[in-house]
């Protein structure tokens, strides 16, 4: 087998030409309808007594496909491992036509290398690392959140306010003609929560039962396509008026959230407990997300257009997927690549970079620390031993969480490098609940 490699006008492309003599395909061939005579079944002929010239008459063509096949397959093997080619993607075989009486056949095949891995210096990059703790205060604001959540309506004859969970009728066109989603009956609002836009929630409060309003409504430029920027007139009639009550935190609002006992500060002390391990996960994901937009920053290197059009694809069958989940018509439907393009390069970029950095400094992810993971997520469920033995069950599950544990670990080594601040942070800001 001969081969010469081709430069080409990509730094990641590369072309080589392989040469494989005549007789090696012919005597490959040779040797498996030799090896198909034996077992090939025939009418009128008994088992390994067919004359070799019926076999190959009848699956010569197909044989000789294969071998070509495999030998195409093999050589191209040997080549790349001769050249220690790391191949991204699949590569294109082009063969060159064969001459009469010609010795050897050739074919070109195309294909691109993965990078090499070239990172900048992490010394003069920065991260911001959350410090927040949880008071008092905090508890009792999260309390007040799952009262709310466990409120009971009862009716009231007064104007609707902030709060209330008001009954409507509403009946909206634009230019007198109805559109999508332009009326409903019966329709539960609370006053507050932001489900409707702000102008709706607005012209209701100060209605009482009964009352009906004709308003305007400017609808604004990121909602649905057909009605965005336009303004529709909208009738509302409010059937009812309704004002929340609270449960008191008493023992039976405990046991409603899990304490048997009913004890009131062994709640408070779990809400705490939880609100501090979401707050550990948050100040986890926002110096991750630094520290991943530094990495990627500090990359210097192109990325495969093999494995850019494989994740692309990836991206765009993953949203359709979505929209159909949503209920959304997508048969036939193509989303465009140049809405994936940007992130999915980011996304292979700090892949290959983080493999790169794993491999290089030993971050691969121990077994403790992936049980460490697995635990902390099945704090959450009621039989958390159950979870743990799910994920272990099964190890594409299993993967997914050696991989998170990988990238703490990148995480981890990256801030070794950078300058690290910690900035005091509100609790609701960390949340982003913060208001105003």
């Amino acid at each position: 087998m001969q081969q010469a490699v081709q430069n080409t006008s990509s730094a990641l492309e590369r072309n080589i030409t392989v040469t494989v003599p005549i007789a090696t395909i012919e005597a490959e061939i040779a040797t498996r309808l030799k090896q198909l005579a034996r077992t090939v079944k025939m009418q009128g002929f008994r088992p390994g007594k067919v004359p070799l010239k019926m076999v190959e008459r009848q699956y010569g063509f197909q044989v000789r496909q294969e071998v070509v096949s495999d030998t195409v397959q093999k050589t191209f093997a040997e080549a790349v491992k001769e050249h220690n080619y790391r191949v991204a993607g699949y590569p294109r075989f082009q063969p060159k036509p064969v001459e009469q009486g010609a010795n050897d056949v050739e074919y070109t095949a195309t294909f691109e290398v993965y990078p090499e891995v070239v990172m900048g210096d992490m010394a003069g990059r920065n991260v911001t690392r959350p410090v927040t703790k949880v008071d008092e205060a905090n508890v009792a604001a999260t309390l007040e959140t799952l009262r709310k959540q466990r409120a009971k309506y009862e009716k009231v004859d007064r104007a609707a306010a902030a709060g209330d969970m008001v009954n409507v009728d509403f009946e909206g066109v634009i230019a007198g003609q109805p559109f999508e989603g332009n009326k409903a009956s019966n329709f539960a609002i609370v006053l507050g929560e932001n489900r409707m836009l702000p102008d709706f929630e607005a012209a209701i409060a100060g209605m009482r039962t009964g009352e009906a309003k004709t308003f305007p409504l400017t609808f604004p430029q990121d909602y649905a396509e057909a009605v965005r920027g336009r303004t529709a007139d909208f009738t509302v009639t409010v059937n009812q008026v309704a004002e929340p009550k609270l449960p008191p935190v008493d023992a039976e609002f405990a046991r409603a959230l899990g304490v048997e006992d009913g004890d009131v500060e062994r709640l408070k002390r779990e809400v705490r407990e939880n609100m501090e391990k979401e707050t550990v996960k948050r100040v986890r994901t926002r110096v991750k997300e630094q520290v991943m937009d530094a990495l990627h920053d500090a990359a210097n290197f192109e990325v495969p257009k093999a494995l850019l059009d494989s994740e692309i694809e990836r991206m765009q069958q993953a949203a359709l997927e979505d929209l159909k989940q949503r209920g959304m018509a997508v048969q036939d439907k193509t989303l465009p690549a140049e809405l994936f393009s940007d992130r999915a390069a980011r996304r292979i970029k700090v892949g290959l970079l983080v493999g790169d950095l794993v491999k290089k400094h030993g971050l691969q992810p121990r077994p403790d620390q992936v049980r460490k993971l697995i635990e902390e997520h099945a704090e959450s469920f009621e039989q958390p031993e159950e979870l743990v033995r799910w994920y272990y069950a099964d190890p594409a599950r299993l993967a997914e969480v050696e991989a998170l544990v990988m990238e703490d670990n990148v995480v981890e080594w990256a801030m070794g490098k950078m300058k690290v601040e910690d900035r005091p942070t509100d609790f609701d800001e960390l949340m982003g609940t913060k208001k105003g």
